[in-house]
């Protein structure tokens, strides 16, 4: 394939999307299950307590695999990888939808990250590698519409395989799409033997230091919404914190490549790129958590009615990722973004009201503005990513920002459970209404988003190659 010709191919269109299907299974994973807490409760007779695991523990093996990514890409090649990725996620789907107790189902959840940490960042780095950066805009453009939307079609798609079909369904429906998708890039896919480094070993000491560290982290942070810091928090955090510092010193001095190369932050182009990509995740996912609470505590709607409702959001995302991939390689990323970023903010506004409940049309309206400005933002912050390094680095930069939005969106989720629950009790307690109290959490994932501003004014004013 010449990467150096700037024209969208057919060959290239195909590649990505073949490629894509493994992101899209990962990102429905992380918002498919939590429709189905319930039910997955009372069918193995576990507390939620316990059944919340099959959530939170799929988050911190992605976080804990996905730096490993780089150095497995460099070392079997980017194709074997994906697939063995893909391969393994299949089959752990399928063992969670036969799984038998609480404890069997956590522990195939476990094996489903490290597939799912796998496929989105080695995909991508292979997309970024055959696009090359004049293509990567516009190609990212047409090929992440289904990813931007299956984090927010994750909750209809829950609801309607809990109704009609029961919770193991979450997990089963991955099954026949895994498949398919191993099929076809075993075709399309272009084997990249060449492209292999035998001879590189793994990095040690960042692999004791590093993920340790992120899973630690995430897994304290995650705990401040059960109430109270505990012995076992303040020590996962100290020691997050420990192990994460110890990594820092450890890969600005080594010789060898570092399991996560934080040398690519030395580039203002990619230090910008990942800032905000750490933002965005926080904005992202924690609104996602907010959004299907909010419809059934305080408009009182089903799951399903719930997740419907968020259908207009999806609908905004999908009609302008493309454009926006489009005008990206046109004007460069920064203007997008911003209005991107804008738009996002502006249909959060309606959710922060505290006097008479929203009218549902208001929210659908408001639902749209918002996924419009999601779908803006993630096509030019994913080309500002792979245009800010040398395309032998989009490896390395892919794993970079796929820990960053984990990690993200971990940390932002963390803290607005803290705040959601925080405020619930205050309201009980002065006799004051679950409104008011998802108001005051939505004026933080509010600032969440406006947070994400700073990092994207600064972002380059032209395209790459317009000076």
């Amino acid at each position: 394939m010449n990467t150096s010709d700037e024209r969208l191919d057919p060959a290239l269109i195909k590649l990505g999307g073949v490629l894509i299907l493994g992101a899209v299974l990962a990102q429905l994973d992380t918002t498919i299950v939590n429709v189905g807490m319930g039910a997955m409760a009372d069918g193995l007779d576990e507390s939620m307590t316990t059944v919340q695991w099959v959530s939170t523990g799929y988050l911190l093996t992605v976080a804990f695999v996905a730096p490993l990514s780089g150095w497995l890409h460099r070392r079997f090649g980017g194709k074997r990888v994906w697939l063995a990725a893909v391969a393994l996620f299949v089959v752990a789907s399928a063992l969670s939808g036969l799984a038998w107790s609480g404890s069997s189902l956590i522990a195939f959840r476990l094996l489903q990250g490290v597939g799912g940490g796998l496929m989105q960042p080695v995909g991508q780095a292979l997309v970024a590698r055959h696009a090359g950066p004049k293509r990567i805009g516009r190609l990212v453009g047409i090929i992440t519409v289904p990813v931007s939307v299956a984090p927010i079609l994750g909750p209809v798609i829950g609801g309607l395989l809990v109704q009609w079909a029961g919770w193991r369904w979450l997990f089963l429906v991955n099954v026949p799409v895994g498949l398919i998708a191993l099929v076809l890039a075993a075709r399309i896919v272009p084997a990249d033997k060449a492209e292999r480094d035998t001879a590189v070993r793994p990095d040690g000491l960042g692999l004791m230091l590093l993920p340790p560290g992120l899973a630690a982290l995430v897994y304290g942070l995650a705990q401040f919404g059960r109430g109270g810091v505990d012995l076992t928090q303040a020590v996962a955090l100290a020691g997050g914190f420990a192990f994460l510092a110890g990594y820092v010193f450890h890969a600005l001095r080594t010789a060898r490549t570092p399991l996560l190369d934080l040398r690519l932050f030395a580039g203002r182009g990619f230090a910008l790129a990942g800032v905000n990509t750490f933002l965005l995740g926080a904005a992202l996912y924690s609104s996602m958590l907010l959004l299907p609470l909010y419809f059934m505590q305080v408009q009182e709607t089903s799951a399903l009615h719930a997740g419907l409702l968020l259908a207009p959001q999806a609908l905004g995302s999908a009609l302008i990722t493309p454009t926006a991939g489009r005008l990206t390689d046109l004007h460069g990323p920064r203007n997008v973004v911003l209005v991107g970023i804008g738009l996002t903010v502006a249909g959060t506004v309606p959710f922060v009201m505290t006097g008479d409940r929203p009218p549902e049309l208001l929210l659908i309206a408001a639902l749209f503005v918002r996924g419009v400005g999601l779908g803006a933002v993630v096509p030019p912050n994913v080309a500002a990513t792979y245009t800010s390094v040398d395309r032998t680095q989009a490896p390395a930069a892919t794993s970079a920002r796929t820990v960053l939005n984990r990690i993200g969106g971990s940390i932002g989720t963390a803290v607005l459970a803290v705040i959601l629950q925080n405020a619930l009790n205050d309201a009980a307690a002065h006799d004051g209404s679950v409104q008011s109290a998802y108001a005051h959490t939505f004026w933080w994932a509010l600032a969440f988003s406006a947070l994400t501003l700073i990092p994207a004014a600064l972002y380059p004013r032209h395209a790459p190659g317009k000076g």
